[in-house]
C-alpha cells in the first residue's frame, strides 16, 4: 500500500481520532524504526525505537470487519516489533472505541494511563486516549 492507500482507509474507518493524510503518513513511513504491514484487508503501522514498540494506527476495511484481520495484524505487529528489539509495546485507543478496546483486551494488552481529551474530532467532539501497555517477552513456556 502506498501512503495515498493508506490514507483511503484511514479516512474509511476513523473520525475519532480524525484520519491521518497522505503526507503524514509518507513522513511517519519515513521515520526510524517505523514499518508497515499491509494485506488487502487492512494495515498496522508502528515502529520501533531502543526496546519499545509503538503501535500507531491499525485499520480495517470496514467490509471486511469481524473476520479475524484485526486480529492478525495486532499479532503480525507485535511478531515485528520483537524481532526488531522491542521488549514492550504501547498504544492509545479512543475510551469510546469498544470494539478496538476488547480485541486489544483480549490479546493480553493491559491498561497504563489515561489522556483525558486527548482526541478532538472537527465537529467538536472529544474522547480520552486509554493508554495500553503489553509485554512482547515471552517466557517459553509454550516453546515445543
Amino acid at each position: 500500500m502506498e501512503p495515498a492507500d493508506l490514507a483511503r482507509l484511514h479516512a474509511a474507518c476513523f473520525t475519532l481520532p480524525r484520519p491521518w493524510s497522505e503526507a503524514e503518513f509518507t513522513g511517519l513511513l519515513q521515520g526510524a524504526g517505523a514499518f508497515l504491514i499491509a494485506r488487502p484487508e487492512g494495515f498496522v503501522l508502528g515502529r520501533v525505537v531502543a526496546d519499545e514498540a509503538e503501535l500507531l494506527t491499525l485499520a480495517v476495511d470496514p467490509v471486511s470487519r469481524r473476520q479475524g484481520h484485526a486480529r492478525a495484524l495486532l499479532a503480525a505487529f507485535e511478531a515485528e516489533a520483537a524481532r526488531r528489539g522491542a521488549t514492550r509495546a504501547f498504544l492509545e485507543v479512543a475510551f469510546g472505541n469498544a470494539p478496538a478496546r476488547a480485541l486489544y483486551a483480549a490479546a493480553g494488552w493491559d491498561e497504563a494511563g489515561l489522556r483525558r481529551g486527548y482526541y478532538r474530532a472537527a465537529d467538536g467532539t472529544v474522547d480520552d486516549a486509554v493508554i495500553l501497555s503489553r509485554s512482547l517477552v515471552t517466557d517459553g513456556a509454550n516453546c515445543y
